[in-house]
C-alpha cells in the first residue's frame, strides 16, 4: 500500500501532469504527498556553490506545486528542495532515505536525437529508484 508520495516537479510545462498524477494518487490512497524540486549544482568545484535557481524561483515552484495540489484534494502535503549536481540522483536517493514507496514525475516530448543526447531523468529515476516510479505525460 502506498503511504508516501515523492513528487518531483520543476520550473516546466510537464511538472503540472506530474502534479495532477501525484495528487490523484494521494487523494485517493490517502498517501501523504511531498512535492520536490532540484536545484541544480552547476559551480563550486573551486569557487563557491553556484545553482541553476535562486531561492525566489524555488520557492516559487514549490509553492506553484502545492497549490495546485491542493486545489486537487491533497491534505497532507509537504514541500522540500533538494540540492545536488544530478536530479535523478538527487531524488532517487532522498525517495530511499526517507521512506518513500511511490515517486512521480512527468517527462517531456524528447524524441530521437534529443533524447539520445540529453538523455532522460524520468529513465533514469524509474531505472535506479528502489521502489515504484509513475511517468506522468
Amino acid at each position: 500500500m502506498t503511504s508516501k508520495i515523492l513528487c518531483a516537479i520543476d520550473d516546466t510545462e510537464h511538472a503540472k501532469n506530474a502534479i495532477l498524477c501525484a495528487a490523484e494518487l494521494s487523494s485517493k490512497t490517502g498517501a501523504q504527498l511531498t512535492v520536490c524540486t532540484v536545484n541544480v549544482l552547476m559551480g563550486g568545484l573551486r569557487g563557491p556553490p553556484i545553482y541553476l535557481h535562486d531561492d525566489v524561483d524555488v520557492r516559487k515552484m514549490l509553492d506553484n506545486a502545492a497549490a495546485l495540489a491542493r486545489q486537487h484534494g491533497v491534505k497532507n502535503l509537504a514541500e522540500t528542495e533538494l540540492k545536488g549536481r544530478e536530479i535523478s540522483t538527487s531524488v532517487v536517493q532522498y525517495a530511499e532515505q526517507n521512506g518513500f514507496d511511490h515517486i512521480v514525475t512527468g517527462t517531456g516530448d524528447k524524441r530521437g536525437l534529443s533524447r539520445l543526447a540529453l538523455g532522460s531523468v524520468a529513465v533514469d529515476i524509474a531505472g535506479r529508484a528502489h521502489c515504484t516510479v509513475t511517468v506522468a505525460r
